[in-house]
């Protein structure tokens, strides 16, 4: 499966940028490979993210494993203080 984390590259949010680098940084530093996909660029991936988090007004970061939903910036920080973010991440 391949571990996706939706981000936008279009925002004037300086927490969901930081949310995003956050986590782009902590998967690189663990080499665990991801692919970022940005949802600015589509309005069809957008709706795909929304649609696999189950929240019609999610924001990103998002990130699932395959067609898995992993979970939001809060569940992923979460999984790293609890030292489950393989489980997590299902990897």
């Amino acid at each position: 499966m391949t571990l996706t984390v939706y981000y936008t590259s279009v925002t004037s949010s300086l927490k969901i940028r930081k949310c995003q680098e956050s986590i782009s940084c902590i998967l690189t530093s663990k080499n665990i490979k991801h692919e970022m996909v940005d949802i600015s660029q589509d309005a069809s991936v957008r709706d795909l993210m929304r649609e696999k988090a189950g929240n019609p007004s999610a924001l990103p970061p998002q990130i699932c494993n395959g067609d898995h939903y992993c979970g939001d910036y809060d569940a992923f920080q979460e999984a790293i203080e609890m030292g489950n973010l393989d489980e997590f991440l299902r990897l």
